[in-house]
């Protein structure tokens, strides 16, 4: 079986993470990729589902054996990445990786994979919408909005390097058009 990829990046609240999970329903061979991180674990979060945990050191050394397809320091000693034996564990599978990264990754992994991954961006209607979901989440306080908001803009203007870009001002408009596309390259369709 060839192996596969889908890249999926956004803005924080541009509902990526809800087409992932709604595309994991609906095709049976796609595997979501677990990321390694080195931030400490959260309450309800469990090694090896929700991520990979690991210490800065930990990370650092895995850096220096080469052993992550794509990894960014976010914070002083906060990393996040893709290793390489997640991608094995599930290409041997014969299953389709599924990423769902923010937009410098996804960026990073399309270089990295090629024309094994269809990368794609879900673009938000407008600012001015995306802002109004952060603020329903009632996760941000307005300074972290304010800079949620900003990054936003920065990454949008990166969307024409995707493959795809896929407007979700309707949950069922943009589920429909990501079954669409994710099914025409899994059928080795040119998009």
């Amino acid at each position: 079986m060839e192996e596969k990829a889908l890249i999926f990046s956004a803005p924080s609240g541009a509902g990526k993470t809800t087409i992932v999970g709604h595309l994991l329903t609906v095709f049976n061979t796609l595997e979501f990729s677990i990321s390694a991180c080195s931030r400490q674990k959260r309450e309800g979060e469990t090694n090896g589902k929700d991520y990979y945990f690991l210490s800065p050191e930990e990370f650092k050394c895995k850096i220096e054996k080469d052993e992550f397809v794509e990894w960014e320091e976010v914070y002083k000693d906060l990393y996040y990445g893709t290793l390489k034996s997640e991608l094995n564990r599930i290409w041997a599978k014969g299953n389709t990786i599924v990423f769902d990264v923010d937009v410098l990754g996804g960026i990073n992994l399309k270089k990295k994979l090629g024309d094994k991954a269809l990368s794609v961006f879900v673009m938000p209607p407008s600012i001015e919408e995306l802002k109004n979901r952060l603020e329903k989440r009632g996760t941000e306080s307005p300074e972290s909005l304010k800079k949620r908001i900003d990054r936003a803009v920065e990454e949008i203007s990166k969307a024409p390097q995707f493959d795809i870009v896929i407007e979700n001002d309707s949950l069922e408009k943009a589920f429909a058009e990501s079954e669409k596309r994710v099914g025409e390259f899994l059928a080795g369709n040119e998009l």
